[in-house]
């Protein structure tokens, strides 16, 4: 059986995006992104929603500029090589321009754990809105976020407001932007 891993980036008030729709909040340092090269070399799949989606296909062009930065150049790297899924009702198919990327309508509960179930790796689920009936119903088996040092005030929640979960801090660390990682996982 696979692992269903939940990663997002939030404001220290529980914020995806701020009431804008903006996550300039979490601007990641280099110090970070090599981090984040680190926690997502084990994915096997994303699976995204639309918003996730629209924002991460740019990983998919992504090329060194003339003053390259190894961990953007890395992540670039990890996103091609990453099956993913996008689940959208409301996505064209045109819309879907990464390479290794298939679109479903209505990913159900089923669907997903068999993705989880034949991935040789993680499956990394994205973007709080696809991943939130998934949370609720307890499929998730791995919690990772960067907490980052600035509160919004309102916006999308990084977790669904309805849900409830025991789980346990097996990891943190932090950063010296003062973001924080906290992993969890369930009891």
């Amino acid at each position: 059986m696979g692992t269903l891993r939940y990663t997002a980036n939030m404001s220290a008030d529980g914020y995806t995006v701020d009431a804008e729709g903006s996550f300039d909040f979490a601007r990641p340092t280099d110090e970070m992104l090599a981090f984040v090269n680190e926690t997502e070399a084990d994915s096997a799949v994303y699976v995204h929603g639309r918003r996730m989606y629209e924002t991460m296909v740019y990983w998919e062009t992504h090329e060194p500029g003339p003053d390259p930065n190894p961990h953007a150049d890395r992540y670039a790297e990890i996103w091609r090589g990453v099956d993913k899924v996008v689940a959208s009702s409301s996505l064209s198919p045109d819309a879907v321009t990464s390479a290794r990327t298939r679109l479903v309508r209505d990913l159900q509960p089923g669907e997903l754990r068999r993705i989880v179930n034949c991935a040789p790796g993680v499956v990394s689920i994205g973007g709080p809105t696809v991943a939130a009936d998934f949370i609720r119903q307890g499929l998730v088996d791995d919690f990772r976020f960067v907490v980052y040092p600035e509160m919004v005030g309102g916006g999308l929640p990084a977790l669904p407001r309805d849900a409830r979960l025991s789980l346990r801090l097996t990891e943190s660390r932090t950063f010296d932007s003062g973001c924080v990682y906290l992993r969890y996982l369930p009891r």
